[in-house]
C-alpha cells in the first residue's frame, strides 16, 4: 500500500485543514504496516498556477512543512517534500499532456471556480493543474489517495489518464501506471467559519475571527470561540434539533472532532444549556489539543536549517521512487534518453 497526497503551501494553516486533511494523514502514517509507505508534499509547482509572490510562496512552503510535523507527520515515517525539488513531477506532467484530453479538463469544476469570469486571462497552469495532479500520484505508483468531496473529480481524472496511457502504449500484461483508489476519511470533518456557519473556515476570509489559526495562542483562541456567531437557543439533546441551525451544528461538530466523540454525546452533555456554558468548554478543548502544535511549530520556524534538510530528504527518497516510473513513461513513448 502507497498513499500520495499534497497539500498546496499557502501559509496560515487553520483548524480546518487541520481537521479536514493533516489530522487525517497523521492517522495514516500511524496505521500503515510494515513495508507500507504514506508520501506527503508541498504542492508548490500547483501554487503558481494562480498569482502569487515568490517570497511569500518560499516561505510559506517551510511554513507549510513546520506546520506538518508539529501536527505529527514524522519525517522518518513518512516521505516528506515539496514538488519542485523533484522535477520529476513536472516532467512527467508534460508526458501526461499527450494523453489527456481538453474535453476532460474544460469540465473541471475548480478551474472554472477559480478562474471565474476571466477565463480567457488564467493561466494555461491553471487548466492544466488536474494533469499535474495526475502525475503528483501515478509518479509514484500510488495505490490510495485520499480525497475529499471537491477533489474526487480530480482523482477520476488521474485514473482515466492512466487509463488511456496504459492502454495506448503498453502491453496489456505490463502497465505503465498503478490505478489509485480513493481513500474518503471515515469522518470528514468539514469545518465551517466561526462567523457563518454556511462557509467553509477560510484562510482567504477578510476577517480572521473566521478561523481558528493553528498559530493563534490560548487567549486568541478563547476569544475567537467566544465570538462566535451563535443564535439564542439553548443546545437541544438530540441530533435532529440542530437542523436549521448551522452555527451551532458547527461548533458541536468542532467539540465532536476534537473530542474524539461523537455529536449525540456532546448533546448528551450540554443539552438545555446556553452557549455561555458551551463556548467556554469548546474554547479549552482547542486550547488544550493545539497548544502542543503551536509549540512545536513555533520551535520548528525557527529552525530555518532543519526544516531545509527534512524537505531536502524527502525529496532524495521521492526522487528514488519516481525514477523507474518516469523511465517507464519515457520509454512507452518511444522518447529516446540518455542515461
Amino acid at each position: 500500500m502507497r498513499i500520495v497526497s499534497g497539500i498546496q503551501p499557502t501559509g496560515n494553516l487553520h483548524l480546518g485543514n487541520y481537521l479536514g486533511a493533516i489530522r487525517n494523514w497523521v492517522q495514516m502514517q500511524d496505521a500503515m504496516a510494515e513495508g507500507s509507505q504514506c508520501l506527503f508534499f508541498l504542492a508548490d509547482l500547483h501554487a503558481i498556477s494562480m498569482p502569487h509572490v515568490p517570497a511569500q510562496l518560499h516561505a510559506a512552503t517551510l511554513e507549510m512543512a513546520a506546520a506538518l510535523v508539529a501536527c505529527g507527520i514524522d519525517p522518518e515515517r513518512s516521505i516528506l517534500f515539496n514538488q519542485a525539488q523533484v522535477p520529476a513531477h513536472a516532467e512527467l506532467q508534460w508526458l501526461l499532456n499527450g494523453t489527456a484530453r481538453m474535453g476532460w479538463l474544460s469540465r473541471m469544476t475548480q478551474f472554472k471556480d477559480k478562474s471565474g469570469k476571466n477565463r480567457e486571462g488564467a493561466s494555461v497552469a491553471l487548466f492544466t493543474y488536474p494533469v499535474l495532479q495526475a502525475a503528483d500520484v501515478l509518479l509514484y505508483q500510488a495505490t490510495h489517495v485520499p480525497v475529499g468531496e471537491d477533489q474526487k473529480q480530480h482523482l477520476e481524472l488521474a485514473r482515466d489518464v492512466a487509463q488511456k496511457f496504459n492502454n495506448d502504449f503498453c502491453a496489456e500484461d505490463a502497465p505503465v501506471f498503478t490505478l489509485p483508489e480513493p481513500i474518503i476519511p471515515p469522518e470528514a470533518a468539514r469545518i465551517m467559519s466561526l462567523r457563518d456557519g454556511t462557509a467553509k473556515m477560510s484562510k482567504s476570509d477578510p476577517s480572521d475571527m473566521a478561523r481558528i489559526n493553528l498559530t493563534d495562542d490560548a487567549d486568541t483562541i478563547m476569544q475567537k470561540v467566544r465570538k462566535a456567531r451563535t443564535d439564542p437557543e439553548p443546545l437541544p439533546s438530540e441530533l435532529a434539533g440542530l437542523e436549521g441551525r448551522p452555527e451551532a451544528a458547527n461548533l458541536v461538530g468542532i467539540y465532536a472532532v476534537m473530542a474524539g466523540t461523537g455529536r449525540e454525546a456532546v448533546l448528551r452533555d450540554f443539552g438545555g444549556q446556553g452557549f455561555g456554558a458551551f463556548k467556554p468548554a469548546l474554547g479549552e478543548l482547542l486550547v488544550a489539543k493545539l497548544a502542543p502544535i503551536n509549540q512545536r511549530f513555533t520551535e520548528l520556524k525557527a529552525d530555518r536549517e532543519a526544516l531545509d534538510a527534512i524537505l531536502a530528504r524527502g525529496a532524495l527518497r521521492a526522487h528514488e521512487i519516481a525514477r523507474p516510473t518516469l523511465n517507464a513513461a519515457y520509454k512507452a513513448l518511444g522518447l529516446v534518453r540518455g542515461r
